[in-house]
């Protein structure tokens, strides 16, 4: 009979599993940051997100409608 440590098993997969796990990325700056201050004014005054998408597009910055929203989420 074979000695089987259902335990041991369990912390080797959880370790496999912190190992693989892929990282987040929310760590890591936002494009958006870079224009904070114009983008909370903007939408306080009550442009909409699709209004700041094209504000970020006069800037040389093409990001998604729904980046826009969660970023304003997030920050707003």
């Amino acid at each position: 009979m074979t000695d089987f440590d259902a335990e041991l098993e369990v912390k080797k997969l959880k370790k496999q599993t912190s190992t693989i796990r892929k990282t987040r990325y929310s760590k890591s700056k936002s494009r958006l940051d870079r224009y904070k201050g114009e983008l909370l004014a903007l939408s306080k005054e009550g442009s909409s997100c699709a209004e700041l998408q094209r504000y970020l597009r006069t800037k040389r910055i093409k990001v998604a409608y729904t980046t826009v929203s969660r970023w304003l989420a997030k920050h707003g």
